[in-house]
């Protein structure tokens, strides 16, 4: 029976990330053509940090990337978020891009298409708490929705 849970969960995840990854696939080849990061890695990334857009950080605060700062919110046991409020999702996936191109290897890559040269580099760069994890996380998203 935990198996076939499992199993549900796993699927229902990924249904949640293809559809998620459909609804903003041009929001990030136009960044992509901006800042010249792969829109795979920025579509990865934003459904993992996001749980396909149900997260409560990109729900409540419209945080698609688990990016630290200020926010207004105060949840209904007077607690604060720790994650940065944005108008939309928009002004969120264009902080996540404008802060990848002012980290060091943004130079290096830029315009590379190979999303596992990002990856690790986002990932050396201290970009998740947990690197090793969050890898195999974008890494599964990745193979599994073909990016």
């Amino acid at each position: 029976m935990l198996v076939i849970a499992l199993m549900v969960s796993v699927h229902s995840s990924q249904a949640q990330n293809r559809g998620y990854i459909a609804d903003h696939k041009i929001l990030a080849l136009l960044l992509s053509e901006r800042y010249g990061i792969p829109a795979s890695v920025i579509l990865a990334v934003a459904a993992v940090e996001s749980s396909g857009g149900a997260g409560p950080a990109a729900r409540v605060l419209n945080n698609h990337f688990g990016i630290v700062g200020k926010n207004n919110y105060v949840n209904s046991r007077g607690h604060k978020s720790r994650y940065k409020q944005y108008d939309n999702e928009y002004a969120s996936y264009i902080d996540f891009c404008d802060m990848i191109s002012r980290k060091r290897f943004y130079k290096r890559l830029k315009n590379n298409d190979d999303p596992n040269l990002w990856v690790k580099a986002m990932s050396s760069a201290g970009y998740s708490e947990v690197p090793e994890e969050w890898e195999q996380k974008i890494f599964s998203v990745l193979r599994s929705n073909k990016l």
